[in-house]
């Protein structure tokens, strides 16, 4: 008999638990909506990722996302499927609008590292009305020669006050000093530039972009929404094409019956996210919904002037969330500061103001997201007014919750540093006022969106407001990341002042940012 101490025999170890080992691997070569396909089957099968595409076929994953995507609303397995797309001859104004998503990766070409001035412009449809065509370019064609202008005249001074250090080449100086040159020079660009980007995104998030592009007022960015849903559902560019089919040619020439079966796998055609994107469409939901708001914007605004703001403004209030999201629906349909609209909200009944909230929900679908204005609740709101070159920058932080204005001419323009002491401030100040009287005046033109087709004549030193809702792990990201010596000066004053208002508000908090102080110094030869 054994003891009542003895240890218990052990079970045998199966062979496969005693070598078992997680394996992971990266894929490649799968079509987009095939990868999210076999992704998505790790919920519905036990076959391995290896197996899973081994049986799949385009065909099958058609067949998969029509039933369990658009029939059963399973909109995650878009999430599975990323897709590349390079967008160039763009204008400045189409770009901010095509980045303007919370789920986006993307570069876009650099106005602080190339030079612009040959990029060309983009040319709305004025119709018949030559006047006002003629107009346009007569005030891009100025915006751009004095872009080169300011340029010429800032790098000269910036050579004049900085000498090339004995260690560092030429080359590298004048490359400096040139970036330094075009942070100024920029703020003469207008809207209408020509740009090039390059994106990856999601399958969802290229359905929501195509859909709210279709559905702007500006005709370029439609235009732009077309495009985009023909390219992801037509056949993409292959960077190895050519050598490919060159390859396919060689093959046949050997043996026509294997040549034919390699030109099925090497000179195939892929189609990024043809049926994942087949029904985007413009949102009814968008459209109607923003002109609703904008209508109650002006009708508890009733064209009253616009306060007086600063760069800056942490809106610290302790509002309702009520109060907060009947302010930032209206908000984005205007151009007066937070402060200033929620002053008029606050007045308001509750009945009142939760009618305002109930517009941005009314016209709604079944399928529709809610607007991004209704990510309410965090603490911590900054109203900005800065440059729209600078506020590019800022654009690029997507952990935040940003509420952009229109374009428009009412908040006036910024000066940047380097301008008054190159001596090409009356220059500046004179081609910018022309810009803002243009704008003014094409806003007016019989062309059925001249005030649209008038956004593209402004500036990139026009001043824009955003509202930019954040945590406290991202005031202080922005803080320390924009507020370096390296930087742009327009946004570097933006993030010193950002962490200032927190400084003030919580001031227990001020000792944990690692911020660089916007009013000291820098090394210009420095990036």
């Amino acid at each position: 008999m054994a003891s009542m101490t003895e240890t218990p025999p052990v079970a045998p170890v199966a062979p496969e638990s005693r070598n078992h080992q997680t394996e992971v691997f990266a894929v490649h070569g799968a079509d987009p909506e095939v990868l999210a396909y076999a992704m998505a089957k790790y919920s519905r099968s036990s076959l391995s990722m290896k197996e899973s595409l081994r049986e799949i076929s385009s065909q099958r994953a058609e067949q998969f996302l029509n039933t369990f995507y658009f029939q059963y609303g399973h909109r995650s397995i878009a999430d599975l499927a990323h897709v590349a797309f390079a967008v160039e001859r763009l204008s400045l104004l189409a770009a901010i609008v095509l980045v303007d998503e919370q789920r986006w990766d993307g570069q876009e070409r650099s106005t602080r590292y190339q030079n612009f001035r040959k990029s060309g412009w983009y040319m709305p449809d004025f119709g018949a009305d030559v006047a006002s065509a003629h107009r346009y370019r007569e005030t891009i064609e100025q915006l751009f020669s004095a872009y080169h202008g300011v340029f010429e005249a800032v790098f000269a001074s910036l050579q004049a006050q900085i000498h090339k250090p004995e260690e560092m080449k030429q080359e590298t100086y004048e490359r400096t000093l040139k970036a330094r040159a075009f942070d100024v020079a920029r703020y003469l660009l207008p809207l209408a530039t020509n740009t090039s980007l390059g994106q990856i995104v999601n399958a969802r998030t290229l359905e929501t972009q195509i859909s709210r592009l279709l559905s702007s007022p500006v005709a370029e960015v439609r235009q732009l929404g077309v495009r985009l849903q023909a390219a992801a559902s037509g056949p993409a560019w292959n960077v190895y094409g050519d050598e490919l089919s060159a390859l396919q040619r060689e093959i046949a020439a050997l043996d026509p019956a294997l040549g034919e079966r390699a030109a099925a796998l090497l000179t195939r055609e892929v189609k990024a996210a043809p049926t994942l994107v087949k029904y985007a469409a413009p949102s009814e939901y968008q459209t109607r919904t923003r002109q609703e708001l904008r209508h109650a914007a002006d009708e508890l605004l009733q064209s009253e002037a616009i306060d007086p703001a600063p760069l800056v403004d942490l809106v610290d209030d302790a509002d309702s969330l009520e109060i907060d999201l009947a302010t930032t629906l209206l908000y984005g349909q205007c151009h007066y500061s937070y402060r200033q609209i929620r002053r008029h909200v606050a007045a308001l009944s509750d009945a009142r103001r939760n009618e305002i909230v109930a517009l941005g929900i009314r016209h709604r679908g079944r399928h529709d997201e809610l607007l991004r204005e209704f990510s309410a609740g965090q603490s911590l709101r900054f109203d900005i007014l800065m440059d729209i070159g600078g506020f590019r920058d800022m654009h690029r932080h997507r952990r935040c919750v940003q509420v952009l204005q229109g374009f428009t001419a009412a908040h006036g323009y910024a000066i940047p540093e380097g301008v008054p002491e190159a001596g090409v401030q009356p220059l500046y100040e004179e081609t910018m006022r022309a810009a803002h009287a243009a704008w003014a005046e094409l806003s007016q033109g019989s062309a059925p969106e001249a005030a649209e087709s008038a956004q593209y004549v402004l500036p990139l030193g026009t001043r824009i407001r955003a509202l930019f809702k954040m945590d406290f792990a991202e005031a202080l990201y922005i803080s320390e990341l924009r507020s370096a010596a390296q930087g742009h000066f327009s946004y570097r004053r933006v993030a010193w002042e950002m962490y200032r208002a927190v400084e003030r508000k919580h001031p227990a908090l001020a000792p944990h940012f690692r911020v660089t102080d916007a009013d000291e110094p820098v090394d210009l030869l420095k990036r």
